[in-house]
């Protein structure tokens, strides 16, 4: 296992589901690789009280709330207020020794607190300074996203830490700003600072919440009564104050001739790592999996092996887990895991899907139907819309994903589950839409 410093790191450990089996002349091997740690800031999924630790016990953090500021966010006027209140208890969450800084966004980014260029370090009398900050929140102005974002990344990364986080609320869309603009932000701030993206209301565009929360490796949701956004605030620090592992990635090692097809996340969330891959030596790339405390998560391998003679067997991909160094090196978190590809006669063997593959492909498929499904009612296709989530309805309802199932029948009409067989509904509010876009990804666990 990796040798940290500090005692209260999580340990990694990995299992490989697959039929390794190949008919003659097959070449196409998938995996499912889970990657599981324990030992870290969380116990299960509750996370330990951040006040747990004495200062400097924890794991070095830094972390900025980035507040929508925009005009918008004066209708109705308690939305500011709610927003006030949910920054404030996201201070609150925070564990004492951790660096942070409130930014308000508009057209552009202000430093609410501490102000200077620096971060505060959480303790009672900052965190008390911080909130009484939060008065100074008021909405009036644009959204310029990516220069929200650039602020985030030049305070962040001027802390000496190993953790560094961003949260980022806002109720509007991106309109003082060009795509291309928020887009080169994002590329700027990859790989220094993961990020979770919650959109408030209704009057924001999903695509850029979800892009930013993919983007930054973070989680994005929907909050669309403004009076729950302490909950989700709270929530939220909680997992981020969990965290005890910055920068971890999912090392692929392949032989000569063999092709990696793709690498996805696949549990908890749909999450495409494939372009993200970055080199590291001889047939060996790493692809971004962001900061880790007590968890578990499920990786899709699919690479493509040369053809091999009946009775031959390969190593079709080595998996391993990486943190990158400063120096350059790198530090080997002890977890590994072996894909392998048998090549038979026996067509049983052969032809049999693994569970697990079998169920994260549906997942997979089931995120897409519902993206593909509802771009096309928005484009007028009803035809196309019912035929992407009457597969969506079938689909979740065969794996189990319950809570897609709900969001799903909040937007179609379900006649019968099992057949896909569906009716779009004539009026769809406008919230459990934009919950079912965004929540889309969300998978649930194959049944061991």
């Amino acid at each position: 296992m990796a040798n940290f410093s500090k005692s209260n790191v999580p340990q990694f450990s990995m299992d490989v589901y697959q039929n390794e089996y190949l008919p003659e002349g097959g070449r196409e091997v998938n995996a499912i690789v889970t990657v599981t740690a324990t030992g870290g800031g969380t116990i299960g999924s509750a996370v330990a009280s951040p006040h747990l630790y004495a200062p400097g016990q924890g794991p070095s953090a830094a972390v900025a709330i980035m507040v929508d500021c925009s005009g918008s966010m004066d209708y109705p006027p308690t939305k500011m207020r709610n927003a006030r209140d949910a920054t404030a208890a996201a201070i609150d969450t925070l564990r004492d020794g951790v660096h942070f800084a409130v930014i308000g966004g508009t057209h552009v980014a202000k430093e609410v607190y501490p102000g200077g260029g620096r971060l505060a370090v959480a303790d009672a009398a900052t965190r008390e300074q911080a909130k009484q900050a939060l008065r100074k929140l008021s909405a009036g102005g644009g959204t310029a996203i990516g220069t929200w974002l650039g602020l985030a990344d030049r305070l962040l990364c001027a802390a000496d830490v190993a953790i560094r986080h961003g949260i980022l609320l806002t109720d509007g869309r991106n309109e003082h700003e060009s795509p291309q603009d928020l887009k080169a932000a994002l590329d700027a701030c990859a790989g220094r600072f993961t990020c979770d993206a919650r959109g408030v209301g209704t009057d924001w565009e999903v695509k850029e919440v979800t892009g930013i929360a993919s983007a930054l490796l973070g989680t994005a949701d929907i909050v669309a009564d403004p009076a729950a956004l302490s909950a989700d605030f709270t929530l939220m620090m909680e997992n981020a104050m969990g965290k005890e592992v910055a920068d971890v990635a999912l090392r692929l090692w392949t032989p000569v001739g063999t092709t990696v097809r793709f690498v996805k996340q696949v549990a908890p969330t749909v999450e495409e790592l494939t372009d993200r891959r970055t080199e590291a030596g001889p047939r060996a790339g790493d692809y971004p999996t962001g900061s880790w405390g007590d968890e578990s998560r499920d990786y899709h391998v699919c690479v493509e092996v040369p053809a091999a003679n009946l009775g031959q067997e390969m190593l079709a991909a080595r998996v391993s887990l990486v943190v990158p160094q400063p120096d350059g090196m790198v530090q080997n978190l002890g977890a590994q895991g072996l894909v392998r590809a048998v090549w038979t006669d026996d067509m049983v063997a052969s032809t049999s899907i693994n569970p697990q593959v079998a169920h994260y492909t549906g997942q997979a498929e089931l995120a897409q139907a519902i993206q593909q499904g509802l771009d096309l009612r928005k484009a007028g296709d009803m035809d196309g819309a019912t035929a992407k989530l009457g597969r969506a309805v079938q689909l979740a309802s065969a794996s189990g994903n319950a809570d897609t199932a709900k969001l799903l029948a909040k937007v179609v009409d379900v006649v019968d589950a099992a057949t896909g067989t569906v009716r779009l509904k004539a009026k769809v509010a406008e919230a459990d839409e934009m919950t079912l876009e965004t929540r889309s990804t969300k998978t649930v666990r194959v049944k061991k």
